[in-house]
């Protein structure tokens, strides 16, 4: 899968909870962890048994202003709002890093306005944060991954997976080279 991609959340207060999304952020292949204003410890948490900070960048900020992505990066909340873009429709970015709220809260108004995109699961109601993480990590998954299609029938696709195809010859510009080879 092209692309990267991290996952973290703000305010959160329960270490095990924080434990199971940056352990399924791991399985998913996160490229980095993140906490805004929380605290996390591998063994408080006793969630995150694949000791994930051991293995991923794991980066730590006190507030939203000291968040620091890489340049291209994308920040995408995931928050039960009316004006969220419901996830089954949302297309995601190449370069991404999703931001969870805190439980029994929602994402600050600070980190809102921070957001690129602000996504939800269409639910009835709000979901345990770990589960939300975990569904829209495998969403991003899901669509940016070379599966082979679903089977029209139920049980296993009757095709293969389709292999990577390179595109053809990319220029960057549309002027012609001067090639001084061919003028002598």
């Amino acid at each position: 899968m092209r692309g990267y991609f991290g996952i973290g959340a703000e305010e959160i207060s329960k270490p095990m909870n924080m434990g199971n999304i940056i352990r399924s952020g791991h399985a998913f292949g996160a490229s980095f962890v993140f906490t805004v204003n929380a605290f996390y410890s591998v063994r408080a948490a006793k969630s995150d048994t694949s000791k994930t900070p051991n293995h991923l960048p794991y980066y730590e900020w006190e507030s939203v202003g000291d968040m620091a992505f890489p340049k291209g990066c994308q920040l995408v909340g995931i928050e039960l709002t009316e004006d969220a873009i419901e996830l089954p429709s949302f297309r995601h970015p190449l370069n991404a890093a999703y931001v969870l709220g805190p439980e029994r809260g929602s994402l600050s108004g600070e980190m809102v306005a921070a957001c690129d995109h602000v996504i939800k699961i269409p639910t009835a109601f709000c979901l345990n944060v770990q589960i939300a993480g975990a569904i829209v990590m495998y969403d991003r998954v899901k669509s940016l991954g070379n599966f082979a299609d679903r089977a029209l029938m139920p049980g296993a696709p009757q095709e293969e997976k389709k292999p990577h195809q390179h595109g053809g010859r990319f220029l960057r510009s549309t002027k012609p080279r001067d090639n001084k080879s061919e003028q002598t």
